[in-house]
């Protein structure tokens, strides 16, 4: 069937008003804005030091009570967004703090979160009938979906520990879902289990298939940190990144989340790596000694505790300026997720093909 064209004449000066009411625009008129020629992410390189923050994490757990507590969290906000509870990229992050003999109402919700321990002693978390005792340096995995609760034995002192999540994918997709569970604790229903018992060894379960996320919960400091240190005596190395390990989901070898991974690397006395830089947005946390890391051009000097973030493309190199000490970093990143969609590309200082 053929339609005749319409005779009127053109009127480009209102036709973009004209046509909005009918919610549609020209794709050339927003071309530019909303199909950029290359990444043009709007997360901005940012810092956010652990002693600046602190102090407000335990101002607010003197007030923050009751319900309200299992929201006890500071959300590290994006100068680029800060509209979008978003530390970089899709990447949520901030510092939740447990006071002594509190816990969490169970819960569970879609999103996945991983939680960096900065703090604390007599803290734990559960996570499918596996309650874990977390402290400072610690790895805890929260599987979307799975039952979790959380809470701190000790008589006195603040349990804090960060949280990064994949909370503002979720959301940006219309995918989120958020339940209490009816009887407050999943320990009593659901059989006990222990992770670290069962994954964290040589031999592995044949179960494999079953476990997209990261059957394995927990991934303590003190073996974290001794795995740096083997792979450093092996010489494993990796010019721009250092000596960096990545946490591995044992059941498939792959990220711990399907959209979120996570690495620690490690920065030998007086190292500065090449520069480079990479689709997904990534966020550092800093588990031990000081540093700097160049993004786009801009220093940021961090010491242990301090939050930073590298958003997707922008160049990047990090220095250790001790002479003697060695530095270590924590970070989450958006690489499983970029390299599901095939939009992982990576460029260093050599100009290569992307």
């Amino acid at each position: 069937m053929t339609t005749a064209l319409h005779s009127a004449a053109a009127d480009p000066g209102t036709f973009g008003e004209r046509l909005a009411r009918f919610h549609a625009v020209g794709r050339w008129s927003a071309v530019n804005d909303d199909q950029p020629w290359t990444p043009a992410p709007r997360s901005r390189p940012c810092m956010w030091r652990y002693a600046n923050l602190r102090p407000f994490v335990w101002e607010a757990a003197q007030f923050v009570k009751g319900d309200a507590a299992a929201l006890r969290v500071l959300t590290h906000l994006n100068p680029g967004h800060r509209d979008y509870e978003a530390a970089c990229g899709h990447l949520y992050s901030g510092l939740q703090a447990l006071k002594p003999h509190e816990s969490m109402t169970c819960h569970r919700h879609a999103a996945s979160a991983v939680r960096f321990v900065h703090e604390g002693r007599g803290g734990w978390t559960a996570v499918d009938g596996d309650r874990i005792p977390v402290s400072a340096g610690d790895v805890v995995v929260t599987p979307g979906r799975l039952w979790h609760e959380h809470g701190n034995d000790a008589d006195d002192g603040l349990v804090i520990w960060q949280d990064l999540t994949n909370d503002p994918l979720v959301n940006t997709l219309g995918a989120t879902f958020f339940e209490l569970h009816p009887d407050r604790t999943h320990l009593t229903s659901t059989p006990a289990r222990d992770s670290l018992a069962s994954w964290g060894g040589l031999l592995l379960p044949d179960t494999r298939r079953r476990h997209p996320a990261s059957p394995l919960h927990s991934y303590p400091w003190d073996k974290c940190r001794e795995s740096l240190r083997s792979a450093a005596r092996c010489g494993h190395h990796d010019p721009y990144d250092g000596v960096v390990l990545e946490y591995a989901n044992p059941a498939t070898g792959g990220p711990v989340t399907p959209t979120t991974g996570c690495r620690l690397q490690l920065l030998q006395p007086g190292e500065s790596t090449l520069a480079h830089r990479h689709t997904g947005s990534v966020v550092y946390v800093v588990a031990e000694g000081q540093g700097t890391t160049t993004i786009d051009g801009t220093d940021f000097a961090w010491s242990a505790g301090d939050t930073f973030c590298v958003p997707s493309w922008a160049r990047h190199h990090h220095t250790n300026g001790s002479e003697t000490g060695e530095a270590v970093l924590f970070s989450a990143d958006e690489f499983p997720l970029m390299r599901a969609l095939g939009l992982y590309a990576e460029q260093t200082d050599e100009p290569t093909e992307i």
